[in-house]
Order: C-alpha cells, then sequence, then structure tokens
C-alpha cells in the first residue's frame, strides 16, 4: 500500500507547471533562432517530460482519491522522462554547434531488458546538454548569476534520479522527491525567465549575423 494523500499527488503537478511554463517561454524565444529539426527535437523533447510529469502526477492523484492503481501511467513516466530531456538537450546543443537547418534520429531494446541505467544516461546526458546549453547562452548574454540556477537545476535532477531508485511507498520519500522536485523545476523557470527577460530572441549565436 503506498502512502500517497491527494494533497501529495496535487504538489505533485507544481513542478510539472514550472517545467511546462519553463519550456514554452523557450520554445517562444528560440523558435526563430533553430532549423526545424533542432526546434522539432528541442520542443518534442520538453513537451514529452511534461507529459511524463503529468501522467505521474495523475497516477498519484487517482491512487489517493482510491479509484484505481493505473500502473501503466507510473510505469511509462521514467523512460519518457528520459527520452525527453535527451532530446530537449540534443535540441539546444544543435543550436549552439551547428547552422541551423538540422534532422532527427530512433533507437531499439532486446527483450528481459530493464535497461534503468540506459534511462539514466541518456536522461543525465540530455539534461546536462540542455542546462550546459542555457549556462552558454547565459554567460554569452553576461547574466553569470544565472548560471547558477542551471546549475541547482540539474543538481536537483540528479537527486531525483538518485531519489527515484529508492522506496516510494512511505509518504517521508515522496515529500522529500517532491521538495527537490520543486526547487530544481523553479530554478529552472527562474533561470529561463530572467534569461528571457534578457532579450535572448536579440541574442547573435551560430550562423546568426549580428544586427
Amino acid at each position: 500500500m503506498k502512502e500517497f494523500s491527494v494533497l501529495m499527488a496535487l504538489v505533485d503537478f507544481l513542478p510539472v507547471a514550472l517545467f511546462a511554463a519553463a519550456s514554452v517561454i523557450l520554445q517562444r524565444e528560440l523558435h526563430a533562432k533553430m532549423s526545424k529539426g533542432a526546434f522539432a527535437l528541442f520542443a518534442a523533447g520538453t513537451i514529452d517530460v511534461i507529459f511524463a510529469g503529468a501522467f505521474k502526477a495523475l497516477y498519484k492523484l487517482l491512487y489517493a482519491l482510491r479509484l484505481c492503481d493505473f500502473e501503466k501511467l507510473n510505469a511509462v513516466f521514467f523512460p519518457m522522462q528520459s527520452v525527453g530531456f535527451l532530446l530537449a538537450g540534443i535540441g539546444i546543443l544543435a543550436l549552439l554547434t551547428h547552422r541551423q537547418s538540422g534532422s532527427a534520429l530512433a533507437a531499439a531494446a532486446p527483450p528481459a531488458f530493464s535497461g534503468t541505467f540506459l534511462f539514466v544516461g541518456a536522461m543525465v546526458l540530455g539534461l546536462g546538454m540542455m542546462d550546459a546549453g542555457l549556462c552558454v547562452i547565459s554567460a554569452k548574454m553576461k547574466k553569470r548569476p544565472l548560471i547558477l540556477l542551471f546549475l541547482l537545476s540539474f543538481l536537483c535532477s540528479l537527486c531525483m534520479g538518485y531519489l527515484s531508485s529508492r522506496d516510494f511507498t512511505g509518504a517521508a520519500m515522496n515529500w522529500i522527491a517532491e521538495g527537490v522536485n520543486i526547487l530544481g523545476q523553479g530554478a529552472f523557470f527562474a533561470g529561463t525567465l530572467l534569461l528571457c527577460r534578457g532579450e535572448l530572441s536579440s541574442l547573435p549565436l551560430r550562423g546568426e549575423k549580428d544586427g
């Protein structure tokens, strides 16, 4: 029996909303600067992460309300989130390293193989590329303090990866994870908001002419 409360489930939607808001802001600011391929990867990745988080929170809410134990909503969270961060990270990396007119990718897995370390690796790699890219952009815009926010967001996400391997049947571990997740997504949202208020859309990047 898992110790989910309705309040806990509702709080779980907060980091999802923060990440969604930050993602939409970035999508709007970077749309004109990215190639169709890079933007498609970034947008698809962030949307994937948003839905992964929303499914997880919905699972907790349904469980807390004693409506059902919708296990599939819980099971898809980790793979969806990992692939989502990887795609978003590749999109940001493409923005910083290639002239903008890009492309895509694909994958497969053998039977009876959990592949947890692959998902963890994909999530860390993708999230690392995305946050590192935003740190580079912050430095280019002479907003170095924002680097601390993106680093905090990355560290909190690493902590969430560690916490996901713990026993989540008890309420205490769930509340710890909620706090870490809210702190991380709050830092990501704040960094994104301040970055975009600093005229991110007018910053010249690779392949763009100044002025």
